[in-house]
């Protein structure tokens, strides 16, 4: 599996943030099932819901998205963000996901702020983004990076049978 240089972390013991790569969609695969196994009855089935991980970074980029992740000491991914652009002006954040063990040291805001910074580059006005209604840890972190839930909601015909919150933010 291709790694870029640890010479370009800021540390390097730090995780950073790279491009992901199709050869991480085990990896990130492998990261959505340890998230989803905190929530009961939350499963995740790779062929009907994750058609996207198939190939991360052609799934994104292609469209004008972009798809990143961060690896830990081992080289594994253990965090990842992409964005989309579903409509003039208006871009979608998905995949965020830290491994529980990553968890309080910044990487999901900086992931955030990432995805955030390459919007409004490609000319987004609006960051929006849909959230499983069981992911309050989620929740609470988009409100500290400003982000409102509107009040949107919607049910999804995945294995879980997921509700999610629709949540936004003027960039």
């Amino acid at each position: 599996m291709p790694h870029l240089s640890p010479s370009l972390a800021t540390a390097p013991s730090t995780p950073f943030i790279r491009p992901v790569v199709d050869e991480d969609a085990q990896d990130i695969f492998g990261l959505i099932a340890i998230c989803y196994a905190e929530y009961p009855g939350c499963f995740v089935d790779p062929h009907d819901d994750l058609p996207d991980l198939r190939a991360p970074s052609v799934s994104y980029v292609a469209s004008g998205g972009a798809f990143w992740a961060v690896e830990d000491e081992r080289g594994r991914v253990c965090a990842c963000v992409a964005v989309d652009f579903p409509e003039t002006r208006i871009a979608e954040l998905h995949r965020l996901y830290v491994r529980p063990d990553m968890r309080g040291q910044g990487l999901g805001s900086r992931l955030v702020r990432r995805a955030e910074s390459h919007a409004r580059q490609r000319g987004a006005e609006r960051l929006v983004l849909w959230s499983d209604t069981r992911f309050t840890t989620a929740h609470r972190l988009y409100s500290r990076l400003g982000y409102t839930q509107t009040g949107g909601q919607r049910q999804l015909a995945d294995i879980s049978q997921s509700a999610e919150y629709r949540f936004e933010k003027a960039l």
